[in-house]
């Protein structure tokens, strides 16, 4: 924990505090609980089913696509943790098909359900066919699961949301936004409680995890030097999903506060404390071309090259933030947490009308990307898309 919080710029972990004083209710209220994670063996997911494990439920059963990640998920809790009285199993399917419908009616004993399934990064709204099902599964997997879950009589529904989703400039945070939005209707049936966190240092398939495995391959680094981002380590952010799923009241967003713990960094700032890390220093290179001459040709001694570069793909910002300026905060309750206090003010015809349309376009079996940045747009009432042409397909 702590090797990680120096690459990231941190002394201290986040929810110290509020662990200790309301680290007993939640262990109170884990124990005697039947859980359901999906999409519970990505990054943070299994970080969340990991803290869940240790607190040993009565019954936790974790969903995902991934067959070779839940087989991992399992290898590690096993080998760290072993064993508990409680039913643990895993499950491999798509919980948007028809295996989970059968599983959920086999199924009706959950007390909570979290869902942490989602297409998390900016580049799925590089093709129209990844931007389709980007939406299929943050938008109407979000509703198919909490329909589900009321259905099995379940009290309570999480969802993880993004940081992304404050101020929207790409498809992914608005998707997130517009999630949100169907949660608050589906929260007059079901308590709902989400999270907006920040980048997940080193998780699973993000740009630090690249890096990685171009040390394993020998190969270069590359970073924006311009883009600057919240960094949390996996077990931060499981603690802020529990926090939100365990304690939340219905329609909170839970969010990390800003201070001296938490705060903007560059992932070129990262990659050089990383490579400083395994006794590196970065070798400036002037473009893409020139590092891969240097890797190829055989890497200095305790230097590696980089690529630093200022970012021009679509949907980009500058920085990241967790709320905006006419939502509701409530800063009192923790001591690293703020909490946006969302009310009712969706209007069920502009849900009714994106669910529609969407169906329509997809039996249509086309689409153009203008129809579906139009539609969020009309969704949201305001929607400045970044639109620059390039994606980070493009780049090395």
């Amino acid at each position: 924990m702590n090797d990680m919080l120096s690459l990231i710029g941190r002394d201290d972990a986040l929810f110290t505090e509020d662990l200790h004083r309301h680290g007993k209710a939640i262990d109170e209220k884990v124990s005697v609980a039947r859980f359901l994670v999906i999409g519970g063996a990505g990054s943070i997911g299994a970080a969340v089913v990991r803290e869940l494990f240790r607190l040993a439920p009565r019954v936790l059963h974790v969903i995902d696509i991934s067959e070779n990640n839940l087989a991992e998920l399992v290898r590690d809790i096993r080998s760290s943790a072993g064993y508990i009285k409680g039913d643990f199993r895993t499950f491999c399917m798509d919980c948007l098909g028809a295996e989970f419908d059968a599983f959920m009616t086999a199924n009706r004993d959950y007390d909570y359900v979290l869902n942490f399934s989602a297409l998390k990064h900016v580049r799925s709204e590089k093709d129209l066919f990844t931007l389709m099902r980007m939406i299929d599964v943050n938008i109407f997997g979000t509703i198919r699961t909490v329909r589900a879950a009321i259905e099995a009589g379940a009290g309570r529904y999480f969802c993880v949301s993004t940081d992304k989703a404050a101020n929207p400039v790409n498809m992914m945070g608005a998707s997130k936004r517009i999630m949100e939005m169907f949660l608050m209707r589906e929260s007059q049936r079901i308590t709902v409680s989400t999270a907006r966190f920040a980048n997940v240092a080193f998780s699973d398939g993000s740009l630090p995890y690249s890096w990685l495995q171009r040390i394993r391959k020998n190969q270069p680094l590359v970073a924006p030097n311009d883009v600057r981002r919240y960094f949390v380590t996996e077990q931060e952010g499981a603690l802020l999903c529990l926090f939100s799923a365990i304690l939340g009241d219905n329609r909170d967003v839970f969010f990390p506060k800003l201070s001296e713990k938490l705060h903007l960094v560059t992932f070129a700032q990262v990659a050089t404390r990383y490579l400083q890390s395994i006794g590196r220093e970065p070798l400036i290179c002037e473009s893409e071309d020139e590092a891969r001459a240097i890797a190829a040709e055989g890497i200095p001694p305790k230097k590696w090259p980089c690529f630093f570069f200022a970012s021009d793909t679509t949907g980009e910002k500058d920085f990241e933030e967790f709320y905006t300026d006419i939502e509701s905060v409530d800063w009192d309750r923790f001591r690293d947490i703020g909490i946006v206090k969302t009310d009712l003010s969706w209007e069920p015809a502009t849900l009714d009308r994106f669910e529609d349309r969407i169906r329509a376009l997809r039996a249509r079996v086309s689409w153009t990307k203008a129809e579906l940045v139009d539609l969020f747009t009309q969704t949201l009432g305001s929607f400045d898309h970044l639109e620059t042409g390039r994606y980070l397909d493009d780049k090395m």
